[in-house]
């Protein structure tokens, strides 16, 4: 029970200093934990390192504290949907560590698990692996890669219950799971909070020993790109649209 908060603000007290290092779950804008970053845009914490699939997008989610500067280094493996980090990257404002999408899963794993390095093939022979470790093992060569911690986690899961244990929901289950279990601490914001053993133990993702707080929050979950079909126009059909559109 003493895991429960009343806010996010409340959620966050005492764990944030200048230059701390923090993991936010998501990919994209799905599954972000977006009530606590702006929580963390809010105390004006600065000189952040945060690890991240990518910095969401202009102006949401980790947009947010690009935009005012708070992040000193991203972690990451992705930019692409974000025009201030791109630029505040070529301008040399930011320091970025690029990662292959799948090694910075494993990296953020290794972390939670208590291993602190393993070798894959994955970057050998490219910029990834320069100024690191190269063996090889059964003729062929490995790149050391490093596990990685947080000072803090903030993490979006579906649905809790009182003593932190965690389901996510489809998609959303993506950099959210490993990341809860590499961080000192960890905070996780939920859509909804269940009595203990309203939950299916086999449905569980991450178990409570994990989770130090807990806040239910509602989310806007904003669509990153959304694609339509083009509507047919006065006098054209929509099988006259759909063959424009083939051609």
């Amino acid at each position: 029970m003493g895991k429960i908060y009343a806010d996010v603000t409340s959620a966050l007290e005492g764990l944030t200093f200048d230059g701390m290092t923090v993991m936010s779950g998501g990919f994209g804008l799905c599954g972000i934990p977006e009530n606590l970053i702006a929580a963390l845009r809010d105390s004006g914490v600065k000189g952040l390192t945060v690890i991240s699939n990518n910095a969401g997008v202009d102006g949401f989610g980790l947009g947010q504290l690009l935009g005012t500067r708070q992040i000193a280094k991203m972690i990451s493996s992705y930019v692409g949907e974000n025009k201030e980090f791109e630029r505040q990257y070529l301008a040399g404002e930011l320091e970025l560590e690029f990662n292959p999408q799948g090694t910075l899963a494993e990296r953020i794993r290794a972390g939670g698990a208590g291993i602190p390095a393993f070798f894959t093939a994955t970057g050998v022979g490219t910029l990834v692996a320069e100024g690191k470790e190269v063996r090889e093992f059964d003729g062929r060569k490995y790149v050391m890669e490093t596990g990685l911690i947080a000072d803090l986690s903030i993490v979006k899961a579906w649905k809790a219950d009182e003593r932190g244990n965690l389901v996510f929901r489809k998609t959303a289950r993506n950099f959210n799971p490993m990341m809860a279990t590499a961080g000192k601490v960890t905070v996780v914001e939920v859509e909804e909070i269940v009595p203990v053993g309203s939950l299916d133990p086999d449905h569980i993702h991450t178990p409570g020993v994990y989770v130090d707080r807990l806040i239910q929050t509602v989310s806007e979950k904003r669509i990153e790109q959304r694609t339509v079909r083009p509507r047919a126009t006065a006098g054209s059909s929509s099988e006259a649209v759909a063959r424009k559109e083939q051609a």
